[in-house]
C-alpha cells in the first residue's frame, strides 16, 4: 500500500503569521517579498518526512507515532478564502487546515469567515496559537517543544495565555466547536486542538508538525492511499513565464500520478485545453513553488505534489481551473465534457438579479461567489476577466431595478480608464481589491451608506410636525392671504403644509415664509418669522396669540414612526398631540 503526502491548507485573518509560520519551517523569507506583506497567490511546499522527525523527534517519541507517510505539502493561501482555489467538485482538496490566530489579537473578523468555510467543506483542522513570544513576561526558547518552554514561563506570562486560551475556548464554542490547548486532549475527534507558538523562535512548531502527522496517519490513512496506476487529477496555481521555458503551469496534484508525455485536458473559458506534456520541474525540498528556487527535471510525481508544467499550447490557462491526465485515448471526449462541466458550475451567465462579478480565476470566483452566498449578497453574473463596456451597461440595467444592485465588484483585474469613466458617468459602483475580503466589506459599507441616503431623502419628502403661535401686533395684513408675525413654538416649520388649531378646526395653508424680508422655505424652533396664510381670515377664524400646529395625513404620521432616531422630544411630543386631535374624530388615525 502507497500513501501519499496529505495536503495541508494554512489559513486564518491577514497579518497572524500564516506565511512566517512556514517559513520558519523552510528557512525562506517568501513573506518578506510579498506585497503588503500579504500572501496573494497559493504556494506549495513539499516538508519530507526526515526533517518533521528531526524537528518533532521529542514529541513523536513521546506520543509513539511512527511516521509512515513521506511528508507534507502545504499550501499558503492568500487570505482564508482562496484555499477553495483547491477545488474538486463537491468540496475542498485540502486533507487538513491549520488556521492561524495571533494569541494577542484573538478572533477576527477574517478568522470567523474562515471557520465557517471550514465547517462548510468538513475540513478537519488544528489552531495554531502564533506571536505566543510576543505575551508580556514571555521567555523565549528558540525552537524548542513549547510545552516545555510554557512549564518555565513565570506565573505573569502563564495567565497570560491561560486568559487568552479561555476567551478563544468560549469563541469557538459559539461556533459550535470545542476545543482546548493540545496537551489537554484525551480525544481528537471530540476536541481541536490549540497549540501556542511562535513563528519568530520557532516554539510550537514541533507539534504542530508532530500533531498533523498523527491526525493524518490516525483518521486520514485510508484518503491518503494513492493508486499508482490511476491518471492524476489537480488544480492550477499560477500561470507565468519561466526563463528558457515559455509560458508554464504551477499545478497542486491531489490525486493519482502525472508523467512526462502525459495528455492533459485543462477547463477552459470556451472550451477545454487538451495539451501533452513537454517537461515537469519540481522545487528543492524545502523550497516553495512561487520562488526562484533551483528546480530538478523528474518524470513523474505522484499525489500530493507542486509541480510545474510546460505544455504548448497553455496560453488561454487561467490560474484555478482543473486539470487531468489522461491515459486512455478512447475516453478523451468524456473527460473533456467532464471537466467543462466544473466551469459551467461556477461562471453564473444571467440570474434574475443581483451583482456583477469579474474576477481573474475560477478559483478566486468560486471563493468570492461562496462568500457573497453566505452573506446573502445576490450574483447576476460572475465571469472571469477584465471589466468591459458590455458589464457597465449590465449594471446600468440592474440599477434601473434596484439601486443596491447596480455594482460591479472587481476582483485582481485591470480597469482600463475608458471603463472608469464610463462607470462613473452613469454612477455605477466598482468594487475593485486584491484581497477578497476587502471587496465584500466595501460593499457592506458602500450599502449602508446608500440605505442611509435613501432613508435620508425618504424622510426629507415627509411633513414634520411644528407648532407655532401669531405675535400680537404684527399683522401686516388680514386675507387673502392673510400674512403675520409668528413664533416657532415647536419643531421645524416648512412652507406649503396645511394647518389647524389645538381644537382640530383646519385653517388653511402655509404659503410663504419671510424673514427679514427674504423668502425662506423653514423655520425652526425659537424663530420669530413672516407668515402668509392662505384660507386664514386675521380676526375672523384666527386671532392674534392664536396657536395653530401643522396638519399631517394619516400616512406622514406612520412613516414619521420609522426615523424616531430623526426626531427630538419636541417632535414627538408634537407628533402625540396631532394624533390626540385627529383621533376625536376618527378612533383609527394613524394605526
Amino acid at each position: 500500500m502507497t500513501f501519499r503526502s496529505p495536503l495541508i491548507t494554512v489559513l486564518g485573518h491577514v497579518d497572524h503569521g500564516k506565511t512566517s509560520l512556514l517559513d520558519k519551517i523552510r528557512k525562506t523569507t517568501v513573506n518578506e517579498r510579498e506585497p503588503g506583506r500579504m500572501t496573494q497567490h497559493i504556494g506549495a511546499s513539499y516538508i519530507p518526512a526526515e526533517v518533521i522527525k528531526k524537528l518533532s523527534k521529542e514529541f513523536l517519541e513521546q506520543f509513539k507515532i511512527t511516521v509512515t507517510i513521506p511528508g507534507l505539502l502545504a499550501i499558503d493561501t492568500p487570505g482564508h478564502e482562496a484555499f477553495i482555489n483547491l477545488r474538486k467538485r463537491g468540496g475542498s482538496i485540502a486533507d487538513l487546515a491549520v488556521l492561524v490566530i495571533d494569541l494577542r489579537d484573538g478572533i477576527r473578523p477574517q478568522t470567523r469567515e474562515a471557520v465557517s468555510i471550514l465547517k462548510q467543506f468538513k475540513v478537519p483542522f488544528i489552531i495554531a496559537l502564533n506571536k505566543v513570544d510576543l505575551i508580556p513576561g514571555w521567555k523565549s526558547y528558540p525552537d524548542k517543544s513549547i510545552t516545555s518552554a510554557y512549564n518555565n514561563q513565570k506565573e505573569l506570562a502563564r495567565n497570560e495565555i491561560d486568559m487568552k486560551v479561555y476567551d478563544l475556548m468560549s469563541a469557538f464554542h459559539e461556533f459550535g466547536f470545542e476545543v482546548d490547548l493540545f496537551f489537554n486532549i484525551e480525544d481528537f475527534t471530540k476536541k481541536i486542538a490549540m497549540i501556542p507558538c511562535s513563528a519568530k523562535t520557532g516554539e510550537g512548531i514541533p507539534e504542530i508538525l508532530a500533531l498533523l502527522i498523527g491526525l493524518s496517519q490516525k483518521f486520514l490513512e485510508k484518503r491518503l492511499v494513492i493508486d499508482s496506476n490511476s491518471p492524476a487529477k489537480g488544480s492550477v496555481i499560477e500561470v507565468k513565464e519561466e526563463k528558457g521555458l515559455g509560458k508554464t503551469l504551477d499545478v497542486v496534484i491531489y490525486d493519482g500520478v502525472l508523467r512526462t508525455g502525459d495528455t492533459i485536458v485543462i477547463a477552459g473559458l470556451e472550451h477545454p485545453i487538451v495539451t501533452k506534456i513537454k517537461a515537469m520541474l519540481v522545487p528543492e525540498q524545502l523550497a516553495e513553488i512561487r520562488e526562484k528556487s533551483n528546480f530538478r527535471n523528474v518524470k513523474e510525481v505522484y499525489a500530493a505534489s507542486g509541480v510545474k508544467i510546460s505544455a504548448q499550447n497553455i496560453d488561454e490557462v487561467i490560474s484555478g481551473m482543473p486539470i487531468v491526465s489522461v491515459w486512455d485515448e478512447t475516453k478523451l471526449e468524456e473527460v473533456k465534457k467532464e471537466i467543462q462541466k466544473e466551469v459551467e458550475e461556477v461562471i453564473v451567465e444571467t440570474s434574475s438579479e443581483g451583482i456583477l462579478l469579474k474576477a481573474d480565476s475560477l478559483g478566486s470566483l468560486e471563493a468570492i461567489i461562496g462568500l457573497m452566498k453566505r452573506k446573502n449578497i445576490q450574483v447576476r453574473k460572475a465571469k472571469i476577466g477584465d471589466i468591459t463596456k458590455k458589464d457597465i451597461d449590465d449594471a446600468i440595467a440592474m440599477k434601473a431595478t434596484n439601486k443596491n444592485l447596480g455594482v460591479i465588484f472587481a476582483f485582481n483585474i485591470k480597469i482600463s480608464e475608458e471603463v472608469e469613466k464610463l462607470a462613473e458617468a452613469n454612477k455605477i459602483k466598482i468594487i475593485s481589491s486584491n484581497i477578497i475580503y476587502r471587496i465584500l466589506e466595501e460593499y457592506e459599507e458602500w450599502q449602508n451608506q446608500s440605505i442611509e441616503r435613501e432613508k435620508l431623502e425618504e424622510f426629507e419628502k415627509l411633513s414634520v410636525p411644528a407648532m407655532f403661535r401669531i405675535i400680537p401686533g404684527f399683522v401686516f395684513h388680514q386675507s387673502s392671504p392673510a400674512v403675520c408675525g409668528i413664533e416657532i413654538l415647536s419643531g421645524t416649520l416648512k412652507s406649503g403644509i396645511e394647518l389647524m388649531k389645538l381644537d382640530g378646526t383646519e385653517i388653511g395653508k402655509l404659503v410663504g415664509l419671510e424673514d427679514n424680508g427674504e423668502k425662506i422655505e423653514s423655520a425652526v424652533k425659537g424663530s420669530k418669522v413672516a407668515a402668509s396664510i392662505r384660507g386664514a381670515v386675521i380676526g375672523r377664524n384666527l386671532k392674534e396669540n392664536d396657536e395653530l400646529i401643522t396638519i399631517m395625513n394619516s400616512d406622514n404620521f406612520r412613516k414619521l414612526k420609522n426615523f424616531k432616531e430623526k426626531l427630538t422630544e419636541d417632535d414627538i411630543e408634537l407628533l402625540k398631540k396631532i394624533a390626540e386631535i385627529k383621533r376625536k374624530k376618527d378612533s383609527l388615525w394613524g394605526y
